[in-house]
């Protein structure tokens, strides 16, 4: 097989209806940005045509089908065996993971089986002159530190929602099968699964371009509906600090911080969240933050773009009736 000097290899998820992750996106443009997209897809032969033509429009013009027949139900070990048979093909300069649940068990069993360095949750990736460098937010977001290896191609999990490059859609991508070899590793096995149907016009949490979110200074679950409302004018996910869901002013779910959900939209907004360490960790590599507290002293505006010392329940319906006059 002929690839580019430069490779790297990509592994995107194939959710349990057949499509392709919504981290897909970014990991293909990480790829950009330091080379030569080379995608691997694993799934049933018959969603081989649609996913290739999937990974072609995110920008793989390499794309590696491992077929997963009878194996689609075992969790992570054909994951790995296929990225291992498509590293021996494709000699990569790097190989990018998502930062997921069953990214982060694929990347490090497959680092360990191969001996190769592995850096974990980056949220941006570049290339000097020695090779791939990945940059991390670390510490609850205190500090910024790059990593980079002295032998082999990193193993890479990449954050989802933290990067914003996109490449440009291929026309005619190389699509190739990519045969592999069952190791027969000890697996758990899915033996049945009911997907959870949610109907909800607002985005998912992660990896949602602007999220609003509130915390206790929003007093109660009924005046935490203010949260949603300007998130529905801005067309932004709901989010929430662990103070919040502890008073079950929202569901869990909407957690945002280092035990919850860490995002990196575009746009952050913090209602009365006072900003505890825990909370910035999981949103502080935001490329705007706006926050909103009546306490002046909150650690929130440290590391805010733009912040309003007020009572959000003075300044935020203004700012929704500014916004929807805007729209109108």
């Amino acid at each position: 097989m002929s690839v580019a000097a430069d490779a790297v290899l990509v592994l995107l998820e194939v959710t349990h209806e057949g499509r392709l992750a919504r981290s897909s996106a970014a990991l293909v443009g990480a790829a950009s940005l330091v080379g030569t997209p080379v995608a691997l897809v694993v799934s049933d032969a018959d969603r081989s045509e649609a996913l290739a033509a999937e990974a072609a429009a995110l920008g793989a013009a390499t794309v590696l089908f491992a077929g997963a027949d009878g194996r689609g139900s075992t969790l992570t070990a054909p994951l790995v065996d296929a990225l291992s048979a498509a590293y021996d093909e494709v000699a990569p300069d790097a190989v990018l993971v998502s930062n997921s649940v069953e990214g982060r068990d694929v990347a490090g069993r497959f680092a360990a089986r191969r001996g190769l360095p592995i850096a974990a949750d980056a949220v941006g990736v570049s290339r000097d002159a020695l090779g791939v460098v990945a940059h991390h937010s670390v510490y609850g977001g205190a500090f910024e530190v790059d990593s980079a290896v002295t032998l082999g191609a990193p193993v890479i999990t990449v954050r989802q929602g933290a990067v914003d490059a996109r490449a440009a859609a291929v026309a005619t991508p190389e699509v190739r099968p990519l045969p592999f070899v069952d190791s027969g590793a000890p697996a758990a096995a899915i033996e049945s699964f009911e997907p959870v149907v949610a109907s909800s016009s607002r985005p998912e949490l992660r990896g949602a371009a602007k999220v609003v979110a509130g915390g206790r200074g929003l007093g109660s679950r009924e005046q935490f509906a203010l949260v949603e409302r300007l998130a529905d004018v801005l067309g932004a996910a709901v989010g929430a600090s662990r103070a919040a869901v502890d008073a079950g002013f929202v569901a869990p779910s909407a957690q945002v911080g280092q035990t919850g959900v860490s995002v990196s939209p575009q746009l952050y907004v913090a209602l009365g969240i006072s900003g505890a360490i825990q909370h910035k960790a999981g949103m502080q590599t935001a490329t705007t933050i706006v926050a909103i507290d009546k306490n002046p002293e909150a650690p929130i505006f440290e590391i805010a773009d733009f912040g309003v010392v007020g009572d959000v329940f003075q300044v935020v319906p203004q700012a929704i009736a500014a916004l929807g006059a805007k729209k109108a």
